[in-house]
């Protein structure tokens, strides 16, 4: 069998395994007593995330960090501009200012730090330790919210048992990672048929590949009215996606620069960031994903 045809079961595998993670993601987080919007920033950010980590590892190790640049540079804009749009479109989206200003600035900060250390033509090791450090002042952050917010939550309300929540939030996630290599196996098959380079196969086809867990997670999420999620995920997404991922790439194998294919990828990933910094209201209208998804066109 092609691995082209890896395609149909990694989508419905993304389906089943959005589903279940978001399910299992919000009653872990009424557990807790953290903020939905907390968990879904980190350990679903994570979990989604878990086909670039893949990807990138694979190609670093392999000689070809290129791919893995494209791939997560891709998916940043394809997270914004398709993901997070197709969820704003239906019906809009609000979020709590507090992860509103957690999460965009440093989301925003990303591609420009990335800009400013490839001005030399390569992302080196030194650049990727960087990156590291960076991701880890954020998710430090996070984590330090996230305490002070559960001291001051005194009632759990959760009508699943650990065991149920456990249940979902593992078998989900076992199916989205399974969901992102079944697709990025389609995706680069697909890209050998058409005759593209790497970069080109990173950034549009693996990175659509690698985006479909965010897809099912944000989309699964709206549908159950978690907003918070929709959002946390993506974002956070990004945030793992340019700061650790690259990070780790770039420090298993340094990384060249195409100029001419990499600014592209980073000034549509810094459009599509200004684009969904909400106003007084911190609501995303439906019209902003309209707006969206034609820039990703």
């Amino acid at each position: 069998m092609t691995d082209a045809l890896y395609l149909i079961p990694g989508v419905i595998a993304a389906g089943l395994g959005g589903e279940l993670f978001v399910r299992g993601t919000v009653g872990g987080a009424a557990r807790a007593r953290v903020a939905p919007g907390i968990i879904a920033a980190t350990v679903a950010a994570f979990a989604t995330s878990s086909p670039e980590m893949s990807v990138a590892v694979n190609a670093a190790t392999a000689g070809e960090p290129e791919i893995a640049l494209g791939d997560l540079l891709g998916s940043n804009v394809i997270n914004i501009a398709l993901v997070l749009a197709i969820a704003i479109t239906l019906g809009g989206l609000t979020a709590r200012r507090s992860d509103l200003r957690r999460d965009i600035p440093p989301a925003l900060a990303a591609p420009l730090l990335i800009l400013a250390l490839a001005l030399d033509g390569s992302l080196s090791r030194g650049d990727g330790i960087i990156l590291l450090l960076c991701f880890a002042g954020w998710l430090g952050f996070t984590i330090a919210q996230a305490a002070r917010e559960r001291s001051d939550i005194a009632e759990v309300i959760s009508d699943r048992t650990t065991g149920r929540i456990l249940r979902d939030g593992i078998l989900g996630l076992v199916l989205l990672v399974l969901a992102g290599r079944l697709i990025v196996l389609a995706a680069a098959d697909f890209g050998r048929i058409l005759g593209w380079d790497t970069f080109t196969v990173g950034a549009v086809l693996v990175a659509v590949a690698t985006s479909v867990p965010e897809l099912a997670t944000v989309v699964a999420a709206r549908v159950r009215h978690h907003d918070d999620v929709s959002i946390g995920t993506d974002l956070g997404s990004n945030l793992f996606n340019g700061l650790l991922i690259a990070g780790v790439a770039a420090t298993i194998h340094p990384i060249r620069i195409a100029w001419s294919e990499f600014i592209v990828a980073i000034v549509f990933g810094i459009i599509t960031m200004l684009m969904i910094i909400p106003g007084p209201s911190n609501r995303l209208a439906p019209w902003r994903g309209v707006m969206l998804l034609a820039t990703y066109g």
